[in-house]
């Protein structure tokens, strides 16, 4: 790329790149001169000419799009508009969107969508504990489960064990039919489908019953000490203090903790969150981090993260 007096060259290097990168009807030139108005795009054989006050910024992007395709990423819109999103932003979509976490069940790639959610695998590899605080649709309990396997079958772990607070939203457990467990089971429902989207349901079937996986509440982690362990605590806004204080000194050697919540979506009877001002709490130790996460890493349908930058912004206020 270079650029002199707002005008910029793109050099696309193969002519096979063009199809995809300029998208049916030039779409996607349409798409980025809409996101970058002051700039100017034209196609020249094998060059893209930009001109305007935003050239350098275009050529960038159109850098990390090459980049992008070269690497066998599909660029659909919503692909286009995250990349679009991070370069406006001063970020790396060439490094994000690419980055693999682990290959699952069905030969689906599992790759943090924003630059958020690397940030989030980032701190989980390098930290013993992490927090990950955000919205629904941001991905912490999947790649959450996606880091866990990867540990787990680089047998940096022996275990998994994935845990929830079971509290009661609306429906008393005891009117739930069945054993203990059958009025648990839908409390951590959500765990198994994680689970269950990173290795085909006969596998992780097999690791359930080994003892491999296990999956059980929060209140059957008291008075245990969890070694050699990649463990996940979801839903942790809906942790008391006690509760939250209990599972943090469950950790024993070896072991790696993810712990997600929601802080807007707080079930606790009373309101007292173990999650809450929990940062201010365990700042600066070392080892351990947090994550927050918000609408722009939202990776379900559109109006999810309309929905959330809604409730946002009405917080804020």
């Amino acid at each position: 790329m270079t650029t002199t007096d707002a005008l910029t060259r793109v050099v696309v290097p193969g002519q096979h790149l063009l199809a995809p990168l300029c998208g049916p009807r030039d779409v996607n030139v349409r798409a980025i001169e809409s996101a970058f108005p002051a700039a100017s795009i034209q196609i020249r054989g094998d060059e893209i000419l930009i001109k305007g006050n935003e050239s350098s910024h275009v050529g960038r992007l159109f850098e990390e799009l090459i980049a992008l395709i070269e690497r066998g990423q599909e660029l659909d819109d919503v692909t286009l508009g995250r990349v679009i999103q991070m370069v406006q932003a001063d970020e790396r979509p060439s490094e994000v969107l690419t980055h693999q976490v682990l290959r699952g069940s069905r030969g689906r790639h599992v790759r943090p969508k924003t630059a958020g959610q690397k940030r989030y695998v980032d701190a989980i590899e390098r930290n013993v504990i992490t927090f990950g605080i955000g919205p629904a649709g941001t991905g912490k309990s999947w790649l959450a489960m996606a880091m866990a396997v990867k540990a787990l079958q680089a047998k940096e772990v022996q275990r998994i064990i994935l845990t929830r607070p079971a509290v009661e939203a609306g429906e008393r457990l005891g009117f739930l039919p069945g054993d203990l467990m059958a009025k648990i089971d839908p409390y951590l429902r959500p765990l198994y489908d994680a689970l269950y989207d990173m290795i085909d349901t006969d596998g992780a079937q097999k690791l359930l019953e080994r003892g491999v996986v296990e999956v059980a509440p929060l209140a059957f982690m008291r008075g245990r000490t969890l070694n050699n362990s990649f463990i996940i605590l979801d839903e942790a806004q809906n942790t008391t203090p006690e509760q939250m204080k209990m599972f943090l000194t469950r950790i024993g050697f070896g072991s790696k903790v993810v712990v997600t919540g929601d802080a807007t979506q707080v079930d606790v009877p009373d309101g007292r969150s173990g999650l809450s001002g929990l940062q201010h709490v365990l700042d600066g130790i070392d080892g351990l981090g947090f994550v927050r996460l918000g609408a722009g890493d939202v990776v379900r349908h559109r109006i999810v993260a309309d929905i959330v930058a809604a409730y946002e912004e009405r917080t804020s206020s």
